[in-house]
């Protein structure tokens, strides 16, 4: 079963709550919630008081990606605020094992997340503490980005190294997501998909999510 988790980053934020639940009403159980400080990365978005905002208005996971430096001084907000999982990237933290022990520590569900350039042989030694792990197939920073195809086998390497040391962690793929590509996303072994653009971009959004839901599970049923 493939998940679509809608970015909220590429919604019309003057009527975020509705517009979110657009697409929470296509098949979508969460939503991407991209939090960027414009150190880790070139832009600045959200902080705690829009996801306070979001878990008051729907009712589903918040998937809070922290693409910040020193993401530690801020996991209790986000905790605080309603986040569900948090995720955090492998090259923003200094003591990754510590951080994700945080996260852990306020019930919540920690996931660790690698930039196009970095390998996903760096993680191992943390898989067995993650409950997802993000692949970024755009660099991040900005809506809109096209997918970089070497994400493809990166998603295949990640699901190899899960099944050979036997470790439950999901597999989550987020940039440049479309109706075009998403079949072959699904095939490779990604079971958690962002799309931003291809939801909320152009038409109506609980019928792109919908759109994208059937074609990704239907890749993966023809596969089995």
């Amino acid at each position: 079963m493939i998940h679509i988790a809608p970015s909220i980053l590429s919604a019309d934020f003057s009527r975020l709550a509705a517009h979110a639940k657009q697409a929470l009403e296509g098949g979508a159980t969460m939503l991407h919630v991209d939090v960027m400080d414009g150190h880790f990365v070139p832009n600045i978005t959200i902080g705690p008081p829009v996801v306070a905002a979001l878990r008051k208005s729907v009712d589903c996971t918040l998937d809070c990606h922290l693409m910040i430096e020193h993401p530690d001084r801020y996991v209790a907000a986000f905790a605080d605020a309603g986040a569900d999982w948090i995720s955090v990237h492998q090259e923003a933290c200094v003591h990754l094992h510590r951080t994700l022990e945080m996260i852990k520590s306020r019930g919540l569900k920690a996931g660790v997340v690698i930039n196009p350039a970095t390998p996903v042989g760096t993680l191992v030694e943390v898989l067995d503490m993650v409950d997802f792990v993000l692949i970024m197939s755009v660099d991040p920073g900005f809506g809109g980005q096209k997918f970089i195809p070497s994400s493809l086998e990166k998603i295949r390497k990640l699901a190899a190294i899960r099944q050979a040391v036997r470790n439950q962690f999901q597999i989550e793929i987020d940039g440049g997501v479309t109706q075009g590509n998403i079949a072959e996303i699904a095939r490779a072994g990604a079971e958690i998909i962002v799309a931003g653009q291809a939801i909320f971009g152009d038409g109506d959004a609980r019928l792109n999510t919908e759109r994208l839901h059937k074609v990704a599970n239907e890749a993966v049923m023809a596969k089995v």
